[in-house]
Formats: C-alpha cells, structure tokens, sequence
C-alpha cells in the first residue's frame, strides 16, 4: 500500500510531543537489522550499523534527511495496519510513498540480538522465518553460523557452540559439514553419544566423510 503524503504530527520544523512519542523506537530495515529512532529534547537522532548518533536534518513536515543513507525520509502511520513506518521519500515526485520500515513492538528483536543475548529457541525461530521467506539471504548463511560456533568452541564455550550448531543444522539439513561441527562441539564438551549420532548424520549426506567414519567406528561401542 502506498500513500502521497499523509504525515503523523505537525507541520513545519516544530516537532510536538505526539510526534516524539510516535517516531521513537526501532524500525525494521531488514529481517535482521534495525534503524533505531529516539530524542533529546526536540533533535531526532538515528542508532544505524553500529553508528550511536546520527543526526539527521529536519526539512520540516516531519521530514529528514538521512546523510548515512543518501535518504530523504519522513514518518507515516499505514491506514491499512495503524503501524508507524520509516518511509523513503522516493527522488521522483511522481511517485507514491511507500512504508518501507514497520516499527517493531517494544518486546519485539530480530533474530541476531536473541542469538546475541542466548535465546537460542527464540534466534532459531526468526532465521527460519527469514528462510521461508529468501533460502538465499545471506542472514542465514552456514558460513556465518560456522565460524560464529567455532569461535565459541575456541573460547570454550561448549554449550553455547552447540546451541549455535544446531541453529546451523535447521537451517540446513542437507549440509554434513553443519552435522560434522555439531558432532565436534558435542565431543569437546564430554558428550560422546550426541557426538557420534551427528557424525553419523554427516556420513549419511557424505559418505566419504573420513574422519566422521573414524570417530564413529572408534567410539561407538564405548
């Protein structure tokens, strides 16, 4: 849905309080990644890729423009949903306004801030709706997910390796090299049984995993 100009709070550069209270909060700029908007007094400032405070420029109408984004932006409620949005404003003038970033509820976080605070369950259920969305999107790259486990498995954080593991195995089933680390995390933190049960996982997609074989003819009678 896309409206021409249909603005939350006041005209001019007068920002009022019901505007404040409306623009203040985090935006979904992509599924894993958010624009967060907040005040001092009456100045908007903008948290963006790791940058605190962004300063964008008032042009007035509740509009700004973003220099980070080489964006003219301004903030719309989307009649459809009664959502705020962070709209681009598009550089043709014949073109309608589109919402383009929702403002997420209060209890509401993309899936990296629960993987960051250890909400496995909660990290693993976000990626997978990224997935069904785009297999491809690079949010959910095995890759990633490898070099993030192993990174914890160096620093010995065994359980936390495994939880991250597992979300890699989800999201990609078909991939023994997810199963091989999740076996190799499993082993390193004592668990020789879920160990071997996941090399075996690796064998069944790649039989010619040598070192899945070894270990598991190695220690599945002990």
């Amino acid at each position: 849905m896309c409206i021409r100009d249909s603005l939350i709070g006041c005209s001019s550069k007068t920002v009022s309080p019901e505007f404040i209270n409306q623009a203040t909060g985090r935006y979904l700029f992509n599924p894993d990644e958010t624009i967060e908007v907040y005040f001092e007094e009456e100045n908007l400032f903008i948290k963006w890729r790791g940058a605190d405070k962004i300063t964008p420029m008032n042009l007035g109408n509740n509009k700004y423009y973003v220099k980070e984004m080489n964006e003219k932006i301004q903030f719309l409620t989307n009649p459809k949903d009664q959502k705020q949005y962070i709209c681009l404003i598009p550089k043709d003038k014949s073109e309608y306004v589109k919402f383009d970033y929702i403002k997420l509820n209060d209890t509401e976080e993309v899936p990296s801030v629960y993987l960051k605070n250890k909400e496995f369950d909660k990290a693993l259920e976000g990626y997978l709706t990224i997935k069904k969305s785009d297999s491809t999107n690079t949010y959910i790259s095995e890759t990633n997910f490898n070099l993030l486990g192993y990174r914890e498995l160096r620093a010995k954080n065994y359980a936390d390796a495994i939880d991250i593991f597992k979300i890699n195995a989800a999201l990609h089933p078909e991939s023994d090299n997810v199963y091989d680390s999740l076996a190799e995390a499993y082993f390193r933190n004592g668990d020789t049984i879920n160990a071997v049960k996941n090399y075996k996982n690796a064998i069944a997609i790649d039989s010619g995993n040598r070192r899945a074989k070894e270990f598991v003819k190695k220690y599945e009678k002990k």
